[in-house]
């Protein structure tokens, strides 16, 4: 089936191409969602009626892809989870994770059906490159570090609650000592 394409797609063309595409993704996917028209000659002349403001939207779209690009391109986020000794987590990182840190961290609104792991979820610990699709050919690439949780107990980075731990453990122990002797002197 001929279709004139009303935006641009990237594996079918630009504004005003002729695609010949499937007729079922022409129906349920190009015609419901206004990305394509039927090719026939009072379409075609519709078209050619209605093409700058077609353009102008398009690049009303890829100016707001950029600019969404411009929040989030070269960001590091930072992700702790459970893993092993050996740097395996215990279950995955995937795209809902990456953009739920992403839109905490930069105040974006990426989807996760915007972020790109060609390689699967992420299962073991380490730095990783990732790829965001904006729509209209704009791409942005971030930084994921996957990095393990401190301990299962929740231990803050300056030792504070170790400390606190021992501090109760000593102060126990004198009371329980000071106990002892006082029940010895009793005796």
């Amino acid at each position: 089936m001929n279709v004139i394409l009303l935006e641009k797609m990237a594996n079918l063309g630009d504004i005003g191409d002729t695609a010949n595409v499937k007729s079922g993704f022409a129906r349920n996917f190009l015609f419901p969602k206004g990305k394509a028209i039927p090719a026939s000659k009072s379409n075609l002349a519709d078209f050619e009626s209605r093409r700058s403001e077609l353009m102008a939207a398009h690049n009303k779209n890829v100016a707001a892809a950029q600019k969404r690009q411009a929040v989030v391109d070269s960001v590091s986020i930072h992700i702790q989870v459970n893993s092993s000794d050996e740097g395996k987590l215990f279950g995955s990182v995937g795209t809902r994770d990456i953009a739920d840190a992403l839109n905490a961290q930069s105040g974006s609104d990426i989807s996760k059906s915007e972020v790109l792991l060609p390689n699967g979820v992420i299962r073991e610990l380490g730095s990783y490159g990732v790829v965001l699709n904006l729509g209209f050919e704009v791409t942005a690439n971030i930084n994921v570090v996957v990095a393990g949780l401190d301990s299962a107990a929740g231990v803050s980075e300056d030792g504070s609650l170790i400390e606190a731990i021992e501090e109760a453990e000593a102060a126990e122990a004198a009371s329980s000592e000071a106990a002892e002797e006082d029940a010895a002197k009793e005796v």
